[in-house]
């Protein structure tokens, strides 16, 4: 289930499809998979692994952890 979160406004937040609209897909550059996360908007976060597998796990984790940082700053600023 989808964990909509409601502001003091009305205003509806996703927090998952904003964590997955932060994160690049994973692009092959050389013998690198790559891909970046945006934290905010002045920092953002490169990764690069040698294996596919391991960059697709490593980039969902990511997005669940921020994620789990949009929900926390959100229910602060309400």
């Amino acid at each position: 289930m989808a964990n909509i979160l409601e502001s003091k406004s009305g205003t509806l937040v996703d927090p998952k499809r904003i964590a997955m609209a932060s994160a690049s897909n994973i692009i092959k550059k050389g013998a690198f998979y790559n891909f970046s996360i945006r934290l905010d908007s002045d920092d953002i976060r490169e990764y690069s692994f040698t294996d596919r597998a391991r960059a697709e796990h490593m980039r969902k984790i990511l997005i669940s952890h921020l994620e789990q940082r949009i929900i926390k700053k959100f229910k602060r600023a309400n």
